[in-house]
Order: structure tokens, then C-alpha cells, then sequence
């Protein structure tokens, strides 16, 4: 059997997920789930999701099953995940139970058919609408509540009332006063009205079917860092460096007269953000974000400008607008093409 203690990096990227030795028992998984059971149990549910080791946090459709990520449960594999993709989603028994809660209200949703009732429908949509490959959210909306990061909420139906149930289920939770005000507010009364009503009763849907387990997935550690990488390659530091080098050079010596990148952009930084806000209706605040990642990738590549200061304000103006249209339209930088591995 593998030791994940002892094995080489260039050894363990070679080998394929199932054949890894790892299970939630034993493990401070298997305390992050006892806590979720606990929190189920005195809310008088008698309703707690079985687990199992996934390749990612989910809860498959209309299954009462909770995945979690296969990395979590061995340290080698989790420095392994923070290594390849910079975080380690759920690497810490707040975080993961964070996302437990989360998972336990669509298990929950599923295990009930609550998706299937008119005053959920009416509170959080169609649970048959489609998922999108990405949203666009509002960040100052009242009307969904802030538990997973990135206003997961708006994302989905679904994905509102797990993060609305997620919130209610807390025990920290003081969401009565700090949801005062909010339209969320009606939507975490429902939720709390509803798991009343489900006090002391079986789901109607007792258990549910495991996709996606690790102890079947064939792809090889390097493969999946591979896709996942390519996934979220936009959430890495060297996004924009193909880009960048091809409007500017690629050295700080450039010969007389050639400026540093970042300068110009600063130079500029204005005039830019004006001229693709007013072309794209975008907020300038969010341009201005993606311009400063510009600025410190410049300084850190030590780009200089090769040609003339207004044929490189063109170029980067149209780069700025083309992510911007990328964003409105799909919620990535990335063009449509570009996601698929």
C-alpha cells in the first residue's frame, strides 16, 4: 500500500486517485461530520446526509449524498491542493463545516422534495432552471444571504436556499438581527418555519447514489491538476502574462527611451478605465481592480513599452474591453472557447 508520508511528489502525481489509501474514518473529517450531525440533532431533524470522498465539495442532483473532496483527508494530499491551486477549499474545521452546511441543505432539499413546493418555488425560483456555466452577481443585494464567498446565493435557486439553510443551521448564527432589514430576512423565516414543520420526520427520500467517488475515478493526480488548473486558470498570478507580453516587451532593457509598463499604465489609469467604462457600461471599480493586477504583473515581468505610448494604450484598451465583454456575458475573463479542456 502507498505510503502518502513517504512518497516523492513526481510519485504521487502519478498515481491515480482511487488507488490513493485514504477514507473520511479516522480522519478529522469524521469530526467536521460528527459536529453537522450534532447541529442536525438539536434542531430535532432527523435527517443526516451519508458522506463520502469525492474529487470536489457537491451533493449530486436530487441525491441526499454529501461529496467532499478526496485532498481533505490526508495532509500530504492537502499540501499537495495547496501547492497546485494556492487554497485548499474546506482545509480547516470552520471551513469545512462552512461548506458541510451548505451541502447538507441541498441533500436536505433533495431528501424532502422541498424544491418540489409552490412557496419555495415562489421564495427562490424553479429548481428545474438551468445551471450556468458562470453568473454575474450583485454585491450589495439584500435580497440573498452572505455565507460562501463570492455571493454564491444568486448563483442558483438551489444554491439560495442551501446557502439560506447553511445560515439558519449555524449555531453562531445570529441571523435574526443581522439580516434585520434584508429581504433575505422572509426567505430565512421560511427556512426556519419549514424545518419545524419537518421536526421528528423521515425523508421522504432516504438515501441516494455516490458520483463522482474517488475510490472509482481513474485520472492520475497530474491529470486532474491538469483540468482543475486550466478550470480556474484565471484565479492564478500568470493569467494575463501571454497577453501582457504580447503588447509589451518582455525585459526591463528595452533601449533609450523605453518605459516600464506598469508606469504607463499608471500613467494612464484614468483615461483607460474611463474610455472602456464608458464603451462597456462597466463599473469603474471593477476595472480599476483589474487594471492594479495589470500594474503589478507588469512590474513584476518588468514589461517596458517597445513602441509608442498611444499604439500601447490602444492595445491595452481593447485587452481591458475584450475581458470586459468576456465578463458580461459568461462572469469569466476567459472567452467561451477557452474553459473546455
Amino acid at each position: 500500500m502507498l505510503d502518502l508520508t513517504t512518497i516523492s511528489e513526481k510519485d504521487l502525481l502519478a498515481t491515480r486517485i482511487r488507488d490513493l489509501p485514504i477514507a473520511i474514518q479516522g480522519t478529522w473529517l469524521e469530526e467536521c461530520i460528527a459536529k453537522l450531525y450534532e447541529e442536525l440533532k438539536a434542531k430535532e431533524l432527523c435527517f443526516a446526509p451519508q458522506c463520502y470522498l469525492a474529487d470536489e465539495w457537491l451533493t449530486p442532483d436530487k441525491e441526499p449524498v454529501v461529496g467532499i473532496p478526496f485532498f481533505l483527508a490526508h495532509p500530504a494530499l492537502m499540501r499537495l491542493e495547496k501547492q497546485m491551486m494556492l487554497d485548499v477549499e474546506g482545509g480547516t474545521k470552520p471551513w469545512c463545516l462552512k461548506l458541510l452546511r451548505h451541502e447538507t441543505g441541498h441533500a436536505l432539499n433533495y431528501a424532502y422534495r422541498l424544491y418540489a413546493r409552490k412557496r419555495w418555488q415562489q421564495l427562490f425560483g424553479r429548481f428545474d432552471q438551468e445551471y450556468p456555466d458562470t453568473y454575474r452577481f450583485r454585491p450589495y443585494s439584500r435580497s440573498f444571504v452572505r455565507h460562501l464567498e463570492d455571493y454564491y446565493a444568486q448563483y442558483h435557486p438551489d444554491e439560495d436556499f442551501a446557502e439560506t439553510f447553511a445560515v439558519w443551521l449555524d449555531p453562531d448564527s445570529d441571523w435574526q438581527n443581522q439580516y434585520k432589514g434584508w429581504n433575505a430576512l422572509e426567505k430565512l423565516h421560511y427556512v426556519d418555519a419549514l424545518m419545524r414543520s419537518l421536526k421528528n420526520k423521515e425523508p421522504l427520500v432516504p438515501g441516494g447514489k455516490k458520483y463522482w467517488q474517488a475510490c472509482r475515478i481513474t485520472s492520475t493526480l497530474a491529470n486532474y491538476y491538469k483540468k482543475k488548473r486550466h478550470y480556474y486558470a484565471e484565479d492564478f498570478q500568470d493569467f494575463h502574462d501571454v497577453n501582457l507580453k504580447r503588447i509589451f516587451s518582455g525585459t526591463a532593457e528595452g533601449g533609450p527611451g523605453a518605459g516600464p509598463a506598469h508606469a504607463i499604465l499608471r500613467k494612464y489609469r484614468k483615461d483607460i478605465i474611463n474610455t472602456v467604462s464608458a464603451w462597456t457600461g462597466e463599473k469603474k471599480y471593477i476595472l480599476d481592480d483589474l487594471l492594479t493586477t495589470l500594474v503589478n504583473r507588469c512590474r513584476e515581468l518588468r514589461l517596458i513599452v517597445p513602441d509608442s505610448e498611444p499604439l500601447v494604450l490602444v492595445r491595452i484598451t481593447a485587452y481591458l474591453t475584450t475581458l470586459m465583454m468576456n465578463y458580461m456575458y459568461t462572469g469569466r475573463l476567459r472567452g467561451q472557447h477557452e474553459k473546455k479542456v
